[in-house]
């Protein structure tokens, strides 16, 4: 059956959430804290780069601080984590962000785990993975929580919906999959090893694909009147960028889609805003207990 699928427009969205943010921003302010971000870039990765300044432009349009911290492809490990906790120690950075993927030669992991948990604004650090696993958090990875907010703000009710995570990654696949289980949907996570993928797909009311694999997700792999939302970005040699599902064929079948571009992507860097937020709110209730 053919059906108009709803268009969950990220960049509409995401701008309405920014502009909330620039009425807080401007409190904080009057209250004395000018909400801070550290963003953290080693090396010359273009995408890296374009995601940087595009984090730039959100907080400029805020209203909060953003400093760039460039360092150069060979920065040692050691180097970088003296620059982080030197970050971590000052009490005008509410937000830490390193921008990953890091060179080789630097374990990411380290870096991660030695920015402090009360500015880890990504949420990547174990103690705020693990505040998600029990529901009692401050901050959520900036993509899983651009899914849930999309999914919200949609009035798309996850309560006893089947919902199908392909794609098992800590920053994505896990983390959004255990924000689904606390909204109550019942979850499956696929990956490689899963069989019978699209036969699981096909039972989804919620379908999330965070992947990697442009155009994975064809519109005969779902049901009809599923919700899909698609966090992939793959550049096409020659082409342009697509997700991981196959946007013209499922927009066919589906209750509502998210489009790439224009989707999930600006809803994280507002997620990532609201983050800084959040953080330089908690600094201030720390400094009024003092």
């Amino acid at each position: 059956m053919e059906i108009t699928a709803i268009i969950l427009d990220g960049k509409a969205l995401s701008q309405k959430i920014k502009n909330d943010l620039k009425q807080q921003a401007q409190s904080l302010k009057e209250k004395g804290v000018v909400p801070r971000l550290a963003v953290v870039i080693v090396g010359n990765d273009s995408a890296s780069r374009i995601y940087v300044n595009a984090k730039k432009k959100a907080c400029e349009e805020i209203g909060i601080i953003s400093e760039e911290y460039a360092l150069a492809e060979n920065t040692t490990e050691q180097q970088l984590l003296e620059l982080v906790e030197k970050l971590n120690n000052n009490e005008e950075v509410n937000g830490i962000l390193v921008q990953l993927p890091l060179p080789g030669h630097i374990n990411e992991n380290a870096v991660i785990n030695a920015i402090s948990p009360d500015k880890d604004v990504d949420a990547f650090h174990p103690v705020n993975v693990g505040k998600i696993m029990i529901g009692n958090y401050d901050f959520l990875p900036c993509t899983p929580a651009a899914i849930m907010e999309l999914i919200s703000q949609s009035g798309i009710d996850t309560e006893g919906k089947e919902c199908v995570v392909i794609g098992r990654s800590n920053i994505v696949g896990k983390p959004v999959a255990m924000l689904l289980l606390h909204s109550h949907g019942t979850v499956t996570i696929c990956h490689s090893r899963t069989k019978n993928l699209a036969q699981v797909i096909k039972r989804a009311d919620i379908v999330v694909a965070a992947v990697g694999r442009a155009e994975m997700i064809t519109g005969d792999m779902i049901k009809d009147g599923a919700v899909v939302i698609d966090v992939g970005i793959n550049r096409q040699e020659g082409k342009k960028i697509v997700g991981d599902v196959h946007f013209e064929s499922c927009e066919k079948k589906a209750y509502a889609i998210t489009p790439v571009p224009g989707g999930v992507g600006p809803m994280t860097i507002a997620m990532l805003m609201k983050n800084t937020i959040k953080s330089a709110d908690i600094s201030l209730k720390k400094r009024k207990k003092i």
